[in-house]
């Protein structure tokens, strides 16, 4: 325990000091702790520290992980990964974000599966900022009509937009990857869409994301240390 709150308090320095850097703030950034591959143990550990939104990368574990930790009801579960068709209906009914919406066919699932008796899915275009092949989302030209469809949906709501830029430790070429999905988001408001949220940086890089405007940072790494992929560009 007195790891990860450790850990936990030592991202939440990092978020404020960044913050603060950008004369901002630091409660209107939210913290998101990706919790794909670890265990439920860890993540109740974290949620007795007080942190409460928790992000899942597969809808298997999203499934396994909600039904283990249910006596941890204050959770709010964001799904993050890539989402096929086929596996919408889990993810609507158990998912309260969605930051991976790619396809106007997965916004149109999740609206149709979401059932009636929760609030709204609050839902995130993903777009790829760098245009690397190996990325998904939506290219920044296709962002305002996706947008659009999406918000003539019922029981989601779009809140934002959602990037995963290329892994780089060139700090210019990053923040201008970031700097591209909030100007989309002020066109987005511009056209009278109220969206709020901007979910982009992660551990190596939630300063420079903060510093040209993020709402909300997905970490993991730096809050339940490393996990073992064949290809660590991969972490969050």
């Amino acid at each position: 325990m007195a790891t990860i709150f450790t850990a936990w308090q030592g991202v939440q320095e990092r978020i404020a000091k960044a913050a603060a850097a950008s004369q901002r703030q630091s409660s209107s950034i939210s913290l998101l702790a990706v919790s794909k591959t670890f265990p439920g143990d860890a993540i109740r550990s974290l949620y007795s520290c007080g942190q409460r939104a928790f992000g899942e990368n597969y809808v298997q574990e999203l499934i396994d992980k909600h039904a283990a930790l249910s006596d941890c009801n204050e959770i709010i579960w964001h799904f993050i990964g890539p989402l096929q068709s086929n596996k919408t209906r889990s993810v609507a009914e158990l998912a309260d974000w969605v930051h991976s919406v790619d396809r106007f066919k997965i916004a149109e699932r999740l609206s149709a599966q979401r059932p009636e008796h929760l609030p709204d899915l609050n839902v995130c275009i993903q777009v790829n900022v760098s245009g690397e092949a190996s990325k998904s989302g939506i290219t920044p030209d296709e962002c305002m009509a996706l947008a659009t469809k999406i918000c003539q949906l019922p029981r989601i709501k779009l809140r934002g937009l959602m990037c995963i830029p290329e892994p780089t430790q060139d700090l210019t070429q990053l923040a201008k990857q970031f700097t591209l999905l909030r100007n989309l988001q002020n066109q987005l408001i511009t056209a009278g869409m109220n969206t709020d949220t901007l979910s982009m940086g992660m551990s190596g890089d939630l300063e420079t994301a903060i510093s040209e405007g993020s709402t909300l940072v997905r970490v993991g790494t730096a809050l339940f240390g490393a996990r073992s992929y064949p290809d660590n560009s991969s972490l969050l």
